[in-house]
């Protein structure tokens, strides 16, 4: 009966006139002359219809009782209660319960068919939310952090017990590709606020005056192009988790107002006047040091120890390697299904070459070779010709010097702004941190790499220097 609709009415008449009614419309209805019935139908069968019309008065005893009951045992469906003598008290219990609506008696059938409508609408659409919170659920679980070596185990014993902690707030550390989303998804998807939403931000992404906004959301007006009011993230993930990619990126000042939300539970939207109340769960990620970054006045200290009560740190792939033997054949399927492919078999000449590479992308490079080469297959065999792994095989993830040349990794594994941090403090040291010589050499102002040698903190270096 999980598409049917279930009539709770004592009285006979309006009961089969309702059970006939709805029939005629193509329901499959089940008719209860009593609570007890009613229980047997939604408890023991576990029928789970979509909606449940209830008289409120029954011989033994309240439909709200009922409702109340399903709700507590997470029974899905939509309510329509029904009552002769309607009150205040009752009317605000059901609507507290999560009664769609309350009619009172005679109510014309007309009107109840398009309560009726709405109500199922309205299961439908929660059935389906349902089922694909189920399928992430399925989906990530500590176990879909696939990999043999201990510190793939260590990581998932982590998740799982993390996963049934009541946390505020924790940060995931570890560099570009070593799955810090997946874990937070884990944590998501396995904890106690799976039913709720999961938000996600990479702060990397926006701009400090749209960051603000994303997160606190905004009133109409508040600023320019800003016509009517937006929920932010933070407000949008009430009931569930936020997930902040790279927070390490966040201004200081927004970093102040994060804190100050986790601490209060409560945030302002831009331009308004109040205060609102949100219950969310913050899991931070970043690739940095979080630790060295606060010492050195780039995050701030009181936010680092907020976050880092609890703290996963996630191994590189080059200290993992034994895991192979499970990513691969793992993105090998998950590639096949998609490109209607079937690879098979990897040579031990493949295997060799995976082992030694360093993978500076982590996870996420492998990932991207098995699916170049999986979709470029032309047979069960893994082609060894588009690993295309030979030039990286030499270097790691951090940023070199060769003679006059630098050599950055654009494989994901570095940020923008420590390229161009690396960029400035080595031609600093290539001019003996005479900032005229340096900005000439970069084709730059004298002004404008000051503003950049105080926005990386190179200031004292340039101080001892100055030309």
């Amino acid at each position: 009966m999980s598409e049917g609709l279930l009539i709770i009415e004592d009285e006979r008449l309006l009961g089969s006139e309702l059970k006939r009614h709805y029939e005629r419309d193509g329901w499959e209805v089940h008719l209860a002359p009593n609570l007890q019935t009613a229980r047997r139908v939604l408890v023991e069968d576990d029928a789970e219809p979509l909606v449940v019309i209830a008289d409120m008065n029954l011989p033994d005893g309240n439909g709200l009782d009922l409702l109340e009951e399903a709700k507590k045992k997470h029974i899905p469906g939509e309510w329509i209660l029904l009552t002769g003598f309607g009150n205040i008290p009752d009317s605000v219990r059901a609507l507290r319960l999560g009664a769609y609506d309350f009619v009172e008696k005679p109510c014309e059938q007309s009107r109840l068919d398009l309560i009726v409508s709405g109500a199922e609408r309205s299961a439908r659409a929660q059935r389906r939310l349902q089922e694909q919170a189920n399928a992430s659920r399925a989906q990530y679980d500590p176990e879909s952090f696939i990999g043999r070596s201990q510190g793939a185990a260590e990581v998932r014993s982590l998740l799982e017990k993390l996963a049934r902690a009541p946390f505020s707030a924790l940060v995931i550390t570890g560099e570009t590709g070593t799955g810090k989303g997946l874990a937070a998804r884990i944590l998501h998807h396995s904890g106690a606020r799976a039913e709720g939403p999961l938000v996600e931000l990479n702060c990397a992404a926006l701009p400090r005056e749209l960051l603000e906004s994303e997160l606190f959301g905004h009133e109409a007006g508040a600023f320019t192009g800003a016509r009517q009011r937006r929920r932010g993230l933070l407000e949008q993930a009430h009931g569930g988790t936020i997930f902040l990619d790279e927070i390490s990126e966040l201004e200081l000042d927004l970093q102040a107002k994060v804190l100050k939300s986790i601490e209060d539970k409560r945030i302002r939207r831009l331009g308004g006047d109040r205060e609102i109340s949100v219950d969310v769960q913050i899991i931070a990620a970043t690739n940095r040091d979080l630790e060295t970054e606060a010492r050195s006045g780039r995050f701030r200290t009181d936010l680092y120890h907020r976050l880092s009560v609890f703290q996963i740190r996630l191994p590189p792939l080059r200290q993992r390697l034994d895991d192979l033997q499970d990513l691969v054949p793992t993105f090998i399927a998950e590639f096949n299904a998609k490109a209607g492919k079937r690879v098979k078999v990897v040579p031990q000449t493949v295997w060799k070459k995976l082992q030694a590479h360093q993978w500076p992308g982590n996870v996420r490079e492998l990932r991207n070779v098995v699916e170049r080469c999986v979709l470029l297959a032309e047979t069960e065999q893994f082609p060894a010709e588009w690993l295309q792994l030979g030039p990286l095989e030499t270097h790691t993830s951090e940023p070199e010097v060769d003679g006059d040349r630098v050599w950055l990794p654009l494989d994901g594994s570095m940020a923008l702004d420590k390229m161009e941090r690396f960029i400035i403090k080595t031609a600093l040291e290539r001019h003996g941190h005479n900032v005229t010589a340096t900005a000439r050499a970069l084709g730059t102002t004298r002004e404008t790499l000051r503003y950049r040698v105080q926005k990386y903190n190179l200031t004292p270096e340039v101080e001892t220097g100055r030309g």
